[in-house]
């Protein structure tokens, strides 16, 4: 398949450009440079800009087919300027369309912190995926493909690194067929695998890029295989989104456990303690963090009918800091069968 760093894709845009130099292509270059020129005055909605760019699009297509530059042009060379003129836009515009609301970014983070608390615990067969599947070499090719979304602005760049992802996946289950001569299953095996790779590459910003390309990839283009494994990446994510144990194959209470334990995993992961000495000296850099901000204890010596409404909602803001903490240092010392009295002593002793 072809790479978003591939000489074609270079091509691709570069061709269009050298095209774009040229006098005779004055007009077309005139109608990009206003269509920027009126988006701008737009306030950014990334819904709407999709259709305005999905329309302009459509547009210039037509202007390209019927211009002299490209009379005796084949459909691939067509194609070819379709594909520069598409980077050209969207690169002009990723700034503007590319995590274009904090409702986006906050999708993104959800996505990101769920899959940072799966990572801890889900393995290939919570999603019911065979052994003879399992494959960390082609796994891992997989993952790298995806991570590499973010390097991209362009939605076809950024649609090349999912589809070499999906690609990965789809020649083992070939290839695992072939060799144990197994009829393959499809989508079946395909999106729990899929979903699998996911949680391991955790891709940056993984909501908005999907709302990207969605939106802005020229519609003609998302049909086939590429509409296939587009909308298989959809649902990867909102699997995630909607995890729960019985999509895991596991009791939920056996699921809620696991998150628990994942999140306190990555609220701890800094000091990672696996002894009481350990758990001692990360309370002991907690302490110390406390103290240099002079908040451990600021209402200690103030009366209580003294404090001001304010004062006593901070106080109760700093209570209910304290028990979380509390609560999820014991949940560690049980989880690793710790005394709390024989810690605190190594504390205080200390």
């Amino acid at each position: 398949m072809e790479s978003p760093t591939s000489a074609a894709s270079r091509v691709d845009f570069y061709g269009f450009l050298d095209r774009m130099r040229r006098p005779e292509a004055a007009g077309l270059f005139r109608s990009i440079k206003s269509f920027l020129a009126s988006l701008s005055l737009e306030e950014p909605s990334a819904e709407a800009d999709g259709g305005r760019v999905q329309a302009f699009f459509a547009e210039m297509e037509a202007a390209i087919r019927g211009h002299p530059l490209w009379a005796d042009a084949t459909h691939q060379e067509i194609d070819h300027a379709l594909e520069g003129l598409e980077k050209y836009i969207m690169t002009k515009l990723f700034d503007r369309t590319f995590v274009a609301s904090p409702e986006d970014a906050a999708a993104d983070a959800e996505v990101s912190d769920k899959i940072g608390l799966l990572q801890r615990f889900v393995r290939p067969h919570h999603l019911d995926i065979p052994k003879v599947l399992n494959n960390e070499a082609s796994w891992l090719i997989a993952v790298k493909e995806l991570q590499k979304i973010n390097s991209f602005k362009s939605p076809w760049e950024k649609l090349l690194c999912m589809m070499s992802c999906c690609q990965v996946i789809n020649n083992l289950l070939l290839n695992v067929s072939m060799t144990n001569d197994r009829t393959p299953s499809g989508a079946d095996e395909f999106l729990p695998i899929l979903i699998y790779i996911t949680i391991k590459a955790n891709p940056p910003q993984l909501h908005s890029n999907l709302k990207f390309v969605q939106l802005f990839r020229r519609e003609t283009k998302l049909v086939s295989e590429v509409e296939y494994y587009l909308t298989n990446l959809i649902s990867a994510k909102m699997f995630i989104i909607n995890v729960n144990g019985q999509s895991l194959s596991m009791e939920e209470s056996e699921f809620q456990k696991h998150m628990e334990s994942a999140t306190l995993g990555t609220q701890m992961s800094v000091a990672g303690p696996s002894s009481p000495q350990g758990l001692a000296t990360s309370t002991r850099g907690l302490q110390k963090q406390i103290d240099a901000e002079g908040s451990r204890f600021p209402f200690m010596d103030s009366e209580t009918e003294n404090l001001t409404p304010a004062e006593l909602k901070q106080l109760h803001g700093l209570y209910r800091k304290t028990v979380t903490r509390y609560t999820l240092l014991s949940k560690a010392l049980r989880k690793l069968s710790i005394d709390e009295d024989q810690l605190l002593a190594s504390v205080d002793d200390s």
